[in-house]
């Protein structure tokens, strides 16, 4: 329930920030403790979210309709929390944390192996949208505080990351854990020195292999098998069009494992040689005549085209055809131009947006959210709760659901294994 005081009482901007944050978090640790409710994990976040629940329920004079009150309300966010396209499994068998969630491509992939989320975060407002949308929990907020590092349980199996890629000041020092200081995989291996999972799965972009000269990608590596403990094979590069999308995307995977549990080999998955275009994911029907390019727009595309060619350079527009597969879809740098399609299905050339010129006769368009949402291996009842703008942006920074449960797999496959013998 949200307070009835003016802000401009108040220590302006700074305290409308600090309320926000407030109400972000209240709704994470309530529906974090909902999603544990029937199972141990729901203690570690019992004492706030129970001080929260009653402050949302209505009041009654008397003790016992209070307590009637508590459970119907109870019982209701229960319910809205389960009643999501894609809730956790009942019978879990690992437990996982996702940071830098994102719109829950780790938890999609986790989940349909029996993975269990038990805290996860994501600073973008819209992405969390997305996430509580289909998956009935809102994401804790600034991994970097140590106000959300409370809330991360202990004991759980895996931790899943998607961290920014970042340079560290090494100059001169062994790149090591205090290197990393101001950075986000410096907050990310402060968790792992903190909780000790089992197995630790980061992704970043295919650029970190060779990010600052090389010394980015050696400093996590250091800081992984030295300073923390864990066997870390060599991290791969691994293809989404390997596993059964039609997308030329290229993510570096890196894979660990706590030194005390014996293992020490890892091999990343095979390739699943499925071949599929472009026309296996393409919409059922003629999309809206929004995403139909005008013809001047065109023009500009093909002039852009021209002059980097002229250069020497292969910038530019490109049209994938239905047989084929996209490039990497990306937020920002042409990332939808690198991607349009060709569709002659369209017989409405009425423009039903603001546009320079007249709707491109030619059938070139922008793919739509929902062919991208396929691209990184989303199913169809993934809801896209949010404006296109948005919808475009989560996806292009989301990771290859197909991809990571290929190697999430192999992941569990050995941990469980591992667990089996010690048994």
């Amino acid at each position: 329930m949200k307070e009835t005081i003016s802000i401009d009482e108040f220590d302006g901007k700074k305290f409308k920030i600090r309320f926000i944050e407030e109400e972000d978090n209240r709704k994470a640790v309530l529906t974090h403790y909902l999603h544990n409710y029937h199972n141990g994990v729901k203690k570690h976040y019992e004492k706030e979210a129970k001080e929260y629940l009653n402050q949302i329920v209505e009041y009654k004079n008397q003790e016992a309709e209070l307590q009637l009150v508590n459970e119907v309300a109870l019982q209701q966010l229960l319910f809205e929390v389960e009643n999501v396209p894609f809730p956790t499994p009942k019978n879990y068998k690992f437990k996982f944390i996702d940071l830098f969630a994102g719109i829950g491509g780790f938890r999609l992939a986790l989940q349909s192996l029996g993975g269990k989320c038990v805290f996860t975060s994501e600073w973008d407002e819209n992405a969390k949208k997305t996430y509580r949308a289909n998956f009935g929990e809102t994401p804790f907020g600034d991994i970097t505080k140590e106000s959300i590092k409370k809330y991360i349980p202990d004991d759980f199996d895996v931790l899943c990351a998607g961290f920014p890629c970042q340079a560290f000041s090494i100059a001169g020092k062994r790149g090591g854990f205090e290197d990393t200081r101001g950075t986000l995989f410096f907050d990310v291996a402060e968790i792992i020195k903190r909780k000790r999972p089992k197995a630790i799965f980061l992704e970043n972009v295919k650029g970190l292999r060779n990010h600052n000269g090389g010394k980015t990608l050696a400093t996590i590596l250091n800081v992984l098998r030295n300073d923390l403990g864990y066997f870390v094979p060599e991290p791969q590069i691994i293809n989404a069009k390997d596993f059964g999308v039609p997308q030329n995307r290229e993510r570096i995977y890196i894979v660990g494992f706590r030194n005390d549990l014996g293992i020490d080999n890892f091999d990343y998955p095979k390739a699943t040689n499925k071949n599929v275009t472009f026309s296996q994911i393409k919409e059922e029907n003629v999309p809206p005549t929004k995403y139909f390019l005008s013809t001047q727009y065109v023009q500009t595309l093909v002039n852009h085209k021209a002059r980097h060619e002229g250069k020497g350079n292969g910038f530019g527009y490109a049209i994938i055809p239905d047989d084929g597969i996209s490039n990497a879809i990306v937020v920002g740098g042409m990332g939808r131009e690198r991607n349009l399609v060709l569709d002659h299905r369209i017989t409405d050339f009425t423009p039903t947006t603001h546009i320079k010129g007249t709707v491109n006769r030619e059938g070139i368009r922008k793919m739509t959210p929902r062919e991208w949402a396929r691209l990184q291996g989303f199913p169809d009842d993934f809801v896209i709760p949010v404006a296109d703008a948005s919808a475009y942006k989560q996806f292009g920074n989301s990771v290859a659901v197909p991809a990571i449960r290929a190697t999430a797999k192999k992941i569990i496959e050995l941990i469980s294994f591992n667990d089996d013998n010690r048994k």
